[in-house]
């Protein structure tokens, strides 16, 4: 309901309202009936109008213009309700063509430009449909307010002006006129709370700029909610203009995290700067440095955006995450998981019935290895674990050691480097305990040591560069498995970080034709890690070169994929920059030709939620081909990249998913499964579940094992109890079938992810902003696991490392201004969606209020339940500086 007019008497709503009667065929029969049907202050009303109508068209300018006026005050007192079409319109309906002839013949005066008005409020109930005469007795009419009509009729305007504009703008006419009129009308919404009114309409005429100037204190967040909010549904460079607006109105009004995000969502680095330099409040610098190291990107601060040496410093150590294991532990502590896990107090096998757990008391390596992963994943940053950091007894030997020695050959690496990942982003006792490996007289355990050093770096940087170091004299080492080993650890330590000096030590393996196309393939991935999203040329360049290099034998291995996966790295979520290497690719061998112009597309378009794209996608994926063709596996997977993007993409990918699986070939069929593991990462959907359970008894083993490892995903570090059954029941149904088994186990590791505390969700800050260096980790095991049988079953098992790239704490943990840690009570609930609601919307529903640090799940919002502090960061994920609130005043 439209609010009360100003001039509205209150009184005045009871007569205004009654329901549209459609004009009879007979107008003088019904007319006299319905004259019989009205009370009397509606006869009375009638007649002073039809009264007014005659007068108009008097020759008396006097009498014209007390006609008019009186005309006018009817219309505008009852304007208030709109429910029905208030009665004086009603009641001059049938007048509109008499007055609409005489305006015809008047004369130019103010009285003409005045009855003009009066035609414009007529004409929204009355003119015919795409007539626009509204707004044509508008632009005819006087200068004055257009508010004081009604909400309804600057809406109805509103809606002409953009049809008008777009014809005007097809025959290339003035719009002057219009823009004016615009001017008012913005004016007019963003006055009475319809700021999503109001950008709809610059978005129609395409003038956005003019928000800047209109919006105040009181309405900028709700209308930059609104313009963040509908980029996602826009087309391409709309939806970049509408986040640069709302990027200058939140820098016009120091609103710098907000602006600070979306600086960070359209990677404008140039913007980044802009908010440091801005802002002169050093707390408030470093809640953008925290926003900063969740986003993992690699940022260098120089003098002009921090002034001091000291501060820049700490202020740096904060980007480079030195804090971050810090911060995991106290988490850690309150919420008392400290206790070390074994993979036994995973697998639960005492719940099972006999025959399972008997299988599994066998030792054997495909078991250890399996367990190895567990144990790494469970314990993940923790520190300490029962299997791989148990403190040496002199008579036994040390018994991590002897653990390591429980794995078979290539299963040593993982082994080894599995410490890497118990001692997650504690460098310095990280690279302590790995040292003794380095030591080794086995290639396996010293590969495994180069790669464990890579994952204790993981999204931790460091001005010595230890991971460099280490690694760079073991890239060139005869033993292929070594080479992996550092080549995959600096991809690893040094994702997104576009580091010139790993760049030139790794290309040149690239274009080795002497070089085995294992280290080839790891190389690719590593660099494409590394320059993640960047477009770089030189490296795009390389990757080209060695896939042109390679034989077609080599190029029909399993591992040849990922290097058409690297180079869809480099263009990871850049659209239309991947085009002219899209064009290069059309020239490759017609083994990888098609596979890599999949890979490129979804890559390129990952996370923008673009239809078109999926529509493109789904229509390759509908094709029956033949038996050999591996491009529609990373079509499937595409669909889901380019679908994460916002809520309603998820529901409608996830049907397509749905049918691609009663329909699609077995190729097809295998990829499914890891799609829907994508789209709900970290977030257990029942209704996803449901479909993995099923596809997890699938006849095709492949599918199967593809069901299970997404079951891991999809329940990834939420220890979800119900998940937790299904792949308990898992292992009992397949103890006989090792691989499969061996994939339960893994699945089992990641569900409990941390024991919980960990998630994989590229998303963050309320699902607004992607991490390219965690997706990139999560795509690439993806495409590893399209062929599970030769590559995670196979010697290569370790690819299942490049997870750690999405692995981020899921807390909130709130510090006080020295950076220490404070416990503040907080609401965490249900995230609720507020975009254009009126007022001020409760943003959470079914909240519980727990003190900090607390927990978040997927698609939960926490908010401080206590008025003494105010947080720096309007969204409370991560790490979130709280300072004192000045006017606060405690209650006694």
């Amino acid at each position: 309901m439209a609010p009360q007019d100003p001039n509205t008497p209150s009184g005045s709503g009871k007569r205004d309202e009654e329901s549209v009667k459609v004009p009879a065929k007979d107008p003088k029969k019904k007319d006299e009936k319905k004259d019989e049907d009205l009370s009397e202050e509606d006869l009375e009303l009638k007649k002073n109008l039809e009264l007014y109508v005659e007068r108009v068209q008097d020759p008396n300018p006097a009498l014209q213009r007390n006609a008019l006026e009186s005309m006018r005050q009817e219309i505008r007192t009852s304007t208030s309700s709109m429910t029905s079409v208030p009665k004086p319109l009603k009641y001059l309906r049938p007048h509109y063509g008499t007055l609409k002839a005489f305006y015809e013949t008047m004369a130019d005066s103010d009285l003409k430009k005045y009855l003009a008005d009066i035609l414009s409020v007529l004409a929204l109930t009355m003119s015919a449909e795409g007539e626009r005469d509204s707004l044509k007795y508008r632009l005819l009419g006087s200068e004055g307010d257009i508010g004081s009509w009604g909400h309804e009729y600057v809406r109805n305007l509103a809606g002409e002006i953009s049809q008008e504009y777009a014809k005007r703008q097809s025959e290339e006419a003035p719009i002057d006129d219009l823009m004016e009129l615009v001017q008012q009308i913005v004016a007019f919404h963003m006055k009475h709370n319809a700021e999503p009114e109001a950008v709809d309409l610059l978005m129609e005429v395409e003038d956005l700029d003019l928000l800047v100037e209109h919006v105040d204190k009181t309405n900028f967040k709700r209308t930059c909610l609104y313009l963040t909010s509908s980029a996602r549904y826009l087309p391409g460079p709309d939806d970049i203009l509408v986040l640069d607006i709302a990027y200058l109105i939140y820098m016009k009004f120091e609103e710098y995290p907000n602006a600070l995000q979306i600086a960070l969502f359209l990677d404008n680095l140039q913007n980044v700067r802009q908010v440091f330099q801005s802002c002169d409040d050093l707390l408030r610098k470093k809640q953008f440095c925290y926003i900063l190291a969740r986003h993992g990107i690699s940022f260098e601060l120089d003098d002009e955006m921090v002034a001091e040496d000291d501060d820049r410093e700490a202020l740096q150590d904060i980007i480079n995450n030195s804090k971050l294991s810090e911060g995991y532990l106290t988490l850690a502590r309150d919420i008392e998981v400290m206790e070390a896990k074994t993979p036994e107090d995973i697998y639960k096998a005492h719940l099972l019935d006999g025959r399972a757990s008997a299988g599994a008391s066998v030792d054997s390596a495909r078991q250890n290895l399996a367990a190895t992963f567990v144990n790494a994943f469970v314990n993940a940053g923790f520190g300490q674990d029962k299997l791989m950091t148990v403190p040496s007894d002199a008579s036994s030997g040390g018994n991590s050691g002897n653990w390591l020695f429980k794995n078979k050959e290539h299963g040593k690496t993982s082994a080894a480097a599995s410490l890497g990942m118990i001692l997650l982003w504690d460098v310095d006792s990280g690279l302590a305990q790995i040292d003794k490996y380095f030591h080794s007289n086995d290639n396996h355990v010293i590969a495994g040591a180069l790669l464990g050093v890579g994952i204790v770096n993981c999204s931790i940087k460091n001005d010595c560069d230890p991971a460099l170091a280490l690694l760079g004299e073991y890239i060139d080492k005869e033993d292929p498995s070594i080479r992996i080993g550092a080549i995959m650890g600096l991809g690893i330590a040094y994702a997104g970080a576009q580091n010139e000096q790993i760049r030139s030590k790794l290309t040149p393996i690239l274009n080795d034709a002497k070089a085995p196309l294992d280290v080839v393939a790891f190389t690719a991935i590593s660099l494409g890690l590394i320059y993640v999203g960047s477009c770089n040329e030189e490296v795009a360049q390389a990757i080209i070169f060695a896939l042109m290099d390679r034989s077609d034998s080599e190029l029909g291995e399993p591992l040849a994929r990922l290097i058409p996966l690297s180079l869809g790295l480099l263009y990871l979520g850049k659209q239309e920059s991947v085009e002219a290497t899209a064009e290069v690719s059309k020239t490759f061998n017609e083994k990888i030709r098609k596979h890599c112009d999949m890979t490129l597309l979804s890559c390129a378009y990952a996370g923008t939620g673009n239809v078109l794209k999926v529509q493109n996608l789904l229509g390759h994926c509908s094709q029956h081909l033949e038996k050999n063709e591996t491009h529609q596996g990373p079509a499937v997977l595409g669909i889901a990249m380019i679908a994460m993007a916002e809520e309603l993409g998820v529901e409608m990918a996830i049907r397509s998913l749905e049918h691609l699986l009663q329909y699609g070939e077995q190729n097809i069929r295998r990829a499914v499964p890891l799609a829907l593991g994508l789209l709900c990462i970290s977030n257990p959907k029942v209704n996803v579940m449901d479909t993995l359970s099923r596809l997890s008894h699938d006849t095709d083993s492949e599918v199967a094992m593809a069901a299970v490892i997404s079951l891991g995903l999809l329940g990834a570090g939420t220890n979800n109890a119900r998940i937790a059954g299904m792949l308990r029941n898992l292992s009992s149904y397949y103890y006989k079938d090792a691989s499969l088994l061996f994939c339960v186990r893994i699945a089992q590791g990641l569900v409990h992810l941390g024991k919980g505390l960990l998630t994989l969700n590229p998303y963050h800050s309320d699902r607004f902003l992607l991490s390219p260096t965690a997706l990139g980790g999560i795509i690439t095991l993806m495409h590893a696991c399209l062929d599970m049988k030769a590559i995670i079953l196979g010697k290569y098992h370790y690819v299942l490392y490049f997870i750690i790239l999405a692995m981020q704490p899921r807390m909130l943990l709130t510090v006080d201004e020295n950076l220490k840690p404070l416990s503040v009570p907080v609401r965490v609930g249900q995230a609720v969606d507020v975009v254009g609601q009126a007022g001020r919307p409760k943003t959470i529903t079914g909240f519980q209020t727990h003190s900090t640090p607390v927990l978040l799940a997927a698609g939960d919002r926490a908010e401080l339940a206590t008025e003494k502090y105010i947080p720096l960061s309007p969204i409370l994920e991560g790490f979130v500086i709280l300072k004192e609130n000045p006017d606060y005043r405690e209650d006694n």
